[in-house]
């Protein structure tokens, strides 16, 4: 469970921004350069045309003071006109912002997109002892919260962009309407710049707190509202507790988002009343001048005023967006992160498929080291000719599914080799590999569909017939057929509607419906009773015949038949024959075979009679 403990994080020991991660953000956006230039010239002229209502405004008051000093000289229309353009300038300002909103979104949209797409296939090649270790909720999140948060960029940019044309539009204006108020309106900006220093490093350290409580919190949510979950809460009466942990987690979350969005916010305290400052000095200075004769352009002065919000309005927006962007960079880096976790199936640049699968499997002094430093194998060699089938059997924990786990490349091994009808299993295509190896495992999980499309994961295109073929051969289709809507019956979470031994029979029946050349079962029948298990065993030697088979199994009576049965012991294989030939010798394999029927005479001595089974 996760720690409901508070954490405090200490700004000045963060990791400072990396400038190959800020060219990896860069990549990212370049992907949609036709949109992004779009967007720019969209942001150039809207910003220009920002400034024209304060040039029309100075034409306007000059106007007027012309025809007060000279009456019945002014002329109309051009007031008429000059009207007209303090409305047309913003109007088509704010029409060419509706596209630039649309094209900025799309840019989000889809660099998100892109994102997850790369995190979704980046995690699907990990090794599964990567989201063994993996807190719950981090994988989901990194995939939902982080990605998200980036979406924030390219409109960030954007207002960079639109920021600093504004500024510099806004500065060539109000020295060309007066050089001298200009200094006096310029002297005030870096005011308005010192405060952000702090802020974009307060609220990225906030930032990245925030994501991962989030992260904590999602894994929270999903390990009690899943059905082993709920389950598991109701037993041990712990909703109160979990309701607790819920509340502890959430209230650090709701702390930090606080503290995240008044960050770097009291600094436009300052600059509101700067803002107000500016206009009443720019007046008091210009206002001198004319009264003491120096000029005598009042319109200059009202347009200078009027462009002066345009010229700190861009400061302020610099600010922000300069926050903005130092925060957001933690949702790269956090994606990023994940992104550069080395691929479990790497392997030849060039990699093949074969003609032909035989099914002949070789591992070469293999071992597997986990890390946390613990090893799963140690100098491991076995060889499975084409057809045969091969019994793993041990103690718990041995490292039996571990061992068998390296056919499908679910992990590489550390040192060593598997080879695949002569190949390394690494120079070949791990999709077609795949494609070729079916496994039913011990926990049989069924996606939340319908019984048909659990059946068909494995081969999609299979006709309805071939379906019920292979539900007939795992003796799941009476079963199946007696349900009121059939093979459209959906399953539930997990496939929790159905029973421990019908999920698994339908787990067979898949694996059948793909015919693989390689077979890997790991406990396939364990939930299963003594009736059905004999008769699914009839339909694996049935399905087995002909293909490579790796068979995992703690009741030694369902490997007798295998052509060669390995003892797996701590990490190693300990023992190796027949049957027959590692009774004789003895050993573990002799000592797990006594054990077990020893203790089912004693279970069934122990049962009434009218319950034994044969």
């Amino acid at each position: 469970m996760n720690s409901t403990k508070k954490t405090y994080i200490d700004p000045d020991h963060l990791p400072r921004v990396q400038r190959t991660t800020i060219w990896r953000v860069v990549s990212c956006l370049g992907q949609h350069r036709t949109a992004a230039t779009l967007v720019v010239a969209i942001v150039v002229l809207t910003s220009l045309l920002n400034v024209l209502p304060a040039i029309f405004l100075k034409e306007i008051i000059d106007l007027l003071e012309g025809a007060l000093a000279h009456p019945s000289t002014g002329d109309p229309r051009v007031l008429f006109l000059l009207c007209a353009g303090l409305v047309a300038g913003p109007l088509t300002a704010s029409l060419l912002g509706m596209g630039q909103k649309y094209l900025t979104t799309l840019i989000s949209e889809r660099v998100m997109f892109d994102l997850r797409q790369r995190l979704f296939d980046h995690l699907h090649r990990q090794p599964l002892r990567y989201f063994v270790s993996a807190r719950p909720g981090e994988i989901v999140s990194s995939a939902l919260n982080d990605v998200q948060g980036t979406g924030s960029v390219p409109g960030a940019l954007a207002g960079v962009v639109d920021s600093v044309v504004s500024f510099a539009a806004t500065t060539a204006l109000i020295i060309y309407l007066d050089w001298r108020l200009a200094m006096v309106g310029l002297a005030l900006l870096p005011i308005f710049v010192l405060p952000t220093l702090g802020a974009g490093r307060q609220r990225k350290t906030l930032r990245r707190a925030t994501q991962a409580r989030m992260a904590e919190l999602t894994g929270i949510l999903m390990e009690t509202l899943s059905v082993s979950g709920a389950h598991m809460i109701r037993l041990f009466g712990t909703e109160a507790f979990e309701r607790e942990r819920l509340g502890a987690k959430g209230e650090e979350v709701i702390d930090l988002s606080l503290k995240q969005a008044l960050a770097g916010r009291r600094f436009q305290l300052v600059m509101g009343l700067f803002e107000a400052l500016g206009p009443a000095l720019v007046f008091a200075v210009g206002g001198y001048f004319v009264l003491v004769g120096h000029t005598r352009a009042i319109g200059s002065l009202v347009a200078f005023v009027t462009a002066l919000k345009r010229l700190y309005g861009p400061a302020t927006a610099l600010a922000g967006v300069h926050v903005d962007l130092v925060t957001s960079y933690a949702y790269f880096e956090r994606v990023f992160r994940v992104l550069d976790l080395e691929s479990a199936t790497a392997g030849a640049p060039d990699v093949i498929r074969l003609p032909r699968v035989r099914g002949s499997i070789v591992l070469d002094r293999v071992s597997l080291s986990f890390p946390d430093g613990q090893h799963g194998l140690r100098d491991v060699s076995m060889r499975i000719e084409a057809g045969q089938s091969v019994a793993l059997v041990g103690p718990s924990g041995s490292g039996k599914t571990t061992l068998a786990g390296l056919i499908p490349r679910l992990d590489d091994p550390t040192t060593g080799r598997v080879l695949l009808d002569g190949y390394d299993l690494r120079c070949l295509d791990v999709k077609w590999l795949r494609s070729h190896i079916g496994v039913v495992t011990q926990e049989t999980f069924l996606f939340h569909a319908s019984i048909l499309d659990n059946l068909r994961y494995g081969r999609p295109n299979a006709s309805l017939a071939e379906v019920e073929d292979a539900a007939r051969a795992a003796c799941i289709h009476d079963m199946i057929a007696s349900l009121p809507q059939g093979y459209d019956t959906l399953v539930g979470n997990r496939g929790h509607r159905l029973s421990g031994g019908e999920r698994q029979r339908i787990a067979i029946a898949r694996v059948m419906l793909k015919d693989p050349q390689i077979l890997i079962l790991d406990e396939a029948t364990s939930s299963l009773d003594s009736t059905n298990e004999a008769l699914i065993q009839t339909a694996l030697e049935t399905l087995r015949r002909g293909r490579t088979s790796v068979i995992i199994a703690h009741r030694l009576s369902t490997v007798r038949q295998a052509d060669q049965i390995l003892v797996v012991n701590g990490g190693m294989v300990t023992e190796r024959g027949t049957h027959e030939s590692l009774l004789t010798e003895k050993g573990c394999y002799a000592a797990l075979h006594a054990e077990q029927f020893s203790r089912r005479s004693t279970d069934r001595r122990m049962m009434p009679p009218d319950v034994i089974v044969a």
